[in-house]
Formats: C-alpha cells, sequence, structure tokens
C-alpha cells in the first residue's frame, strides 16, 4: 500500500477542498446517526405503542437524557395534538434530518471533484515532466506506445480506481461508526453478528483483492503493448501498405487484442464479485438477526419498534460496507496502474547536474575530447575507444567514416545526452560535467538527418524553445536557410500548420526549416549530423547553400557520408571501429592513401 499512501500525499496541495469534504463527510455521517433513533417514535405511535412521558430531563448529558427529552416532547405533542399531528411532526423532522444528509453528501462530493482531478492533473504533469528530463538511452529500452499509454490510461485508472473512491474512504467509515454505536446501545449482542459479517468479508475480499491487483498489472500491460503496435502502425503504414503486410499486421493486432479482452475479462469477473458475495453474506446475517432478534421481542427483551430500528441501523453499516468494500477493490485495481507510473517516476538519472554548476555564457577557446572511451552498456564493449580530439573555437572539423564507426555517438557526447564515464570532453578547458546543462546545450544548434519538426506553424517550428523574438527576425532566419520563398508560397505563409512531423512539406524544406531553427538560435558551436544525406540533388544543393551560411563563423563539427559536402573543412576526421584513424584536410589525406582514399574512391564508384 505504500503507492497508495504516496499518491495520498498529493492531497496536502488541496488541503482547503480536502477539509472541506471531511466536514461535508461529518455532517453527513450525523444527520445519517441522527435518521436511524427518529424512527423509533415514528414506529411507536403507527404501532400505537406509545408512552406517555409527563415530566422531561433537568439537562441533557447523555444519549438517554436524549431519547428521554424526545420521548418527552413527543408525548406533549400526542396529548395537547393528537396522534396525527405528531405523527405529521415527527415525519416533517425525518424528512429534514435527511434533507441534510444529502445536502452535505453532494457537497462533499462536490468539494472532492477538484481534488481528484487537480492530483489527476499533478502526476500527469510530473510524467511529462520526468519524460523530458529522462536520458535518451532509457528510451531506447521503452516502447514509446507504452510510455503513451502510462501518461494516459494509467492515468485514467489511477483516477476512476482510486480517486473516485476517496469520498467513500473518508465517509464511510464515519457512518458505520455512527450505526455501530446506536447498534451497540440498543443491543450488543446482535451488534456482534454483525462484527462477524465484517471480519468474514474482509477475510474474502482481501483474498480476491491480491488476485486483482496481480490481474490488474498484466492488464496495464497489455494496454500498453496494444498502444505500442497502433503508434507502430500508423508511423509505419506506408511500408505496411507498400509490402502488402496488412494481413501480418492483423494478425499480430489481433493476438494481442484478443489477450488483453482475455485478462480484462477474468479481471472484471473478480471484481463484480465483491458486490453480490457482500450482499449474500448481509443477506445471512440480517436473517440470523430477525430469527435471534424476533426471540427477544417476544420474550419482551426488545420492543419491536426499537428491533425495526435496529434492522435499519444495520441497513446503514451493510450499504456503506459494501461501498468500502468495492472502493477496497478498485484501489487494488488502481495500484496496479500507479506502480507502471511510478516506474517511470522513479527511475534514476544516470547522471544530474552538480549543486555548484559553473555558468557558461560563451566558448572562447576549443573543444577538447580527452582520453576518452564510451561505451552505451559494458557488456556490448565501447563504441568509442581512445579518442582525442581538439576543435578550435571558428573551425569546421568533420567526422567521415563507415556507417557505425561512431561519428553521431561522439557528438551526442557533446551536449550531454550520453554520460561519459572514461575521459572527458572539455570546452574552454572545462569539463562539460562541471557546467550547468541548460547552459551547456544553449551554446549548441543541432541540424540531424531526420528533420524534427512538430504538428505546430512554420512560425512556431522556427521559434521553437526561443523567447522575445520578432517576426523580423523569423523571416531573417529563413531567408539565411533558403526557406523564406517556399514558406511564403503556402497557403498562410509563416502561420501554415504543417501537419504531423512536417508531413505537409518536402525533405528538403523540412530540413530548411530545421536550419532556420538553428540559424534563428545562434548558437557559436553548430552540430550537423548527416543533415542533406536523406535528400535530392537539388534539394541537397539548397540546403547546403544554407549550411554553408550557418557555419560562417560559428565552431562546426559535421558529420557526412557524402564527402563532397565537406573538402572545404579545417580538418576532416577518419573514424573506423570507433576509433581515430586519419585526420588532416582533404588534400593532406588524399596524399596518405589510406582510409579515406578508399571513401573517396568508393563514393566515385
Amino acid at each position: 500500500m505504500r503507492s497508495f499512501w504516496r499518491l495520498i500525499g498529493y492531497i496536502r496541495n488541496y488541503k482547503l477542498f480536502i477539509s472541506l469534504n471531511i466536514f461535508s463527510n461529518v455532517m453527513t455521517a450525523v444527520f445519517t446517526a441522527l435518521s436511524i433513533p427518529l424512527l423509533v417514535p415514528f414506529l411507536e405511535i403507527l404501532f400505537e405503542q406509545t408512552e406517555l412521558v409527563t415530566q422531561g430531563p433537568e439537562q441533557i448529558g447523555g444519549i438517554d437524557d436524549l431519547s428521554l427529552y424526545l420521548s418527552y416532547q413527543i408525548s406533549q405533542l400526542i396529548t395537547n395534538e393528537g396522534k396525527e399531528a405528531a405523527l405529521v411532526y415527527v415525519c416533517a423532522g425525518i424528512l429534514s434530518i435527511f434533507f441534510m444528509k444529502n445536502f452535505f453528501r453532494y457537497f462533499s462530493l462536490f468539494f472532492m471533484a477538484p481534488v481528484r482531478n487537480g492530483i489527476v492533473r499533478d502526476i500527469r504533469q510530473q510524467l511529462f515532466d520526468k519524460i523530458l528530463i529522462l536520458p535518451l538511452p532509457y528510451f531506447s529500452e521503452e516502447r514509446k506506445g507504452d510510455l503513451l499509454s502510462r501518461i494516459t490510461a494509467d492515468v485514467q485508472e489511477v483516477e476512476s480506481s482510486i480517486l473516485n473512491v476517496l469520498e467513500a474512504i473518508f465517509r464511510e467509515p464515519l457512518i458505520i461508526i455512527g450505526a455501530l454505536g446506536f447498534m451497540l446501545y440498543v443491543s450488543p449482542s446482535l451488534t456482534g453478528f454483525v462484527f462477524l459479517l465484517i471480519i468474514f468479508t474482509a477475510v474474502v475480499i482481501g483474498g480476491i483483492g491480491r488476485s486483482l491487483k496481480k490481474s490488474s498489472g498484466l492488464v496495464q500491460e497489455k494496454l500498453g503493448l496494444l498502444v505500442s503496435l497502433i503508434e507502430e502502425a500508423l508511423s509505419g503504414l506506408r511500408i505496411i501498405k507498400g509490402f502488402n503486410a496488412e494481413h501480418y499486421q492483423r494478425s499480430k493486432f489481433e493476438q494481442e487484442n484478443n489477450a488483453y479482452r482475455s485478462i480484462l475479462t477474468r479481471l472484471l469477473w473478480r471484481r463484480d464479485l465483491s458486490s453480490p458475495l457482500s450482499e449474500f453474506l448481509g443477506i445471512c446475517v440480517v436473517a440470523v438477526l430477525l430469527w435471534y432478534g424476533s426471540r427477544q421481542v417476544f420474550s419482551g427483551e426488545l420492543q419491536a419498534a426499537t428491533f425495526l430500528t435496529f434492522i435499519f441501523a444495520f441497513y446503514n453499516v451493510i450499504d456503506p460496507a459494501k461501498s468500502f468494500s468495492k472502493a477496497y477493490y478498485n484501489i487494488q485495481k488502481g495500484i496496479a496502474a500507479l506502480n507502471r507510473i511510478e516506474n517511470i517516476l522513479d527511475a534514476k538519472l544516470p547522471f544530474e547536474e552538480k549543486p555548484n554548476a559553473l555558468s557558461i555564457q560563451k566558448m572562447e577557446d576549443k573543444i577538447e575530447f580527452k582520453n576518452l572511451s564510451f561505451a552505451y552498456r559494458q557488456k556490448d564493449g565501447n563504441v568509442l575507444t581512445d579518442i582525442n580530439l581538439t576543435v578550435p573555437k571558428g573551425k569546421v572539423v568533420a567526422l567521415v567514416g563507415a556507417s557505425g564507426a561512431g561519428k553521431s555517438t561522439l557528438v551526442d557526447l557533446l551536449p550531454r545526452f550520453y554520460e561519459v564515464e572514461q575521459g572527458g570532453v572539455f570546452i574552454d578547458n572545462k569539463n562539460i560535467k562541471d557546467l550547468k546543462l541548460h547552459d551547456l546545450r544553449q551554446l549548441m544548434g543541432i541540424v540531424s538527418q531526420e528533420a524534427i519538426l512538430f504538428n505546430d506553424t512554420i512560425y512556431n517550428n522556427i521559434v521553437f524553445g526561443l523567447e522575445n523574438v520578432t517576426p523580423e527576425q523569423v523571416e531573417q532566419a529563413a531567408r539565411i536557410a533558403n526557406a523564406h520563398e517556399f514558406i511564403v508560397a503556402t497557403e498562410q505563409g509563416y502561420q501554415t500548420n504543417i501537419g504531423d512531423r512536417g508531413n505537409k512539406l518536402s525533405g528538403g524544406q523540412r530540413q530548411r526549416l530545421t536550419i532556420a531553427r538553428a540559424v534563428l538560435k545562434n548558437p557559436p558551436i553548430l552540430i550537423l549530423d548527416e543533415a542533406t544525406s536523406a535528400l535530392d540533388s537539388e534539394s541537397e544543393k539548397l540546403v547546403q547553400e544554407a549550411l554553408l551560411q550557418l557555419m560562417q563563423n560559428r565552431t562546426s563539427i559535421v558529420i557526412a557520408h557524402r564527402l563532397s559536402t565537406i573538402q572545404h573543412a579545417d580538418e576532416i576526421v577518419v573514424m573506423r571501429a570507433g576509433k581515430i584513424v586519419e585526420r588532416g584536410t582533404h588534400a593532406q589525406l588524399l596524399e596518405k592513401d589510406g582510409e579515406y582514399q578508399k571513401l573517396v574512391e568508393l563514393q566515385a564508384f
């Protein structure tokens, strides 16, 4: 139940609403308890068993005095106005009590609504915030669809299964205590049967609840897998259709969908067992109470009206107890979803910013990779081995080599997408581990092979993450990126929505928008990761012109497969199997007749 109490901890942000809810629940329980003894005079008048009381108590010091006072007032009404008038007054009192009971019951729900929805908002916001700060390696181990399921379906399950029954947890025990108090006052022996029911019900419900939690965890996992399959299908529709793989995807989804239905059905069977089971147990005890209580009535130990009122009080225990047992079921079901949410919230960060991290606003001298070795996972071996590389300020350094040589991994270490364990990365002789992460990444502009754009306007995609930017600056950045002409040709210009991942634009247009975004940021360090490799010749020419504009007077690290685009780099670094094997200018490397020469010949061929 640790997860449940952690969830309850969110309540401290809503103290006012919770206080009003608790007050309303207390008043609901009070008026519920008051409604029970009011039935006694009603039934006694109805059955003509009322004994007139001629003198009331001098002062009210307990339940007996209060009962005597009520009996005296009713006796006065019967004496002065007759039994029918007294019955009307008693009925009016009962109606008033039940009105106030339901009035406060509604307001208990009214004040709980913002608490429930607020906690869901808080959890979802915490999840999204945590996803944004989790390192890239975390997402390589997780399915995207499963993460989507946790932030949507699992959070909603917590709301419907746990938060939806919070009012029952706060209200029902108070009602049960009030009803049991009256029952103990009337007949302790009869009340013993109620305790037996509660104990027996708790044992049965507890056993089923434990299996329910286990099944619920499987249900949430299966739902996450289904969302993953849907996400993959939507992302890969072009390939699915192109390879006539509709039947394969349909069968795969159908199999998992059927498995989800089967597990969910078994879960609902267990959950739905709680209400009829607790009702049957209640009827069994009522039958015993009717038999045992009737014997006491026949023997004169208990008045018939008092006994009927006791039965009504017992109903006020059974109904809240059923709600409480159902709440327990739902909590067990919701905790499984909560555990999946906590797996994200409690995920450990492989590295964190130091408390005394240094601020850095600009690059003065150079970038250095010193004695650097790196492995994504130690058991898989090093991806980079003994890298020593210096990138002077204002120079262009190109990284070339076959796929898998470690080029992208090397540049990913610079913005700390991954953490260096052996060796280090330095900017102006400062280890990047000692720098503020925000300041470090603010120095860099990244243009990757895949143009990452968002379902928003062209303007917002260029401005992305920046503040206090003017439309004139955005247009200037677009002109430098050779993007202004195609932007103004669209339907709404800079306010045109480009669709999911920018699918309304061509590859070259998308890439030029990412370059405009980098231009607008105006970073001192530029990272270009195969920015033109996926483009046709015409688009590549436009993008290459934009990149040359962007690289002016900047420190640039360029990864390129097309060697023609980096011939004018200040230094070309050739990598193979995670190591630097050659370095020099284009002309120097050709003279060596080594690895670079082979790459040039392969591309020329």
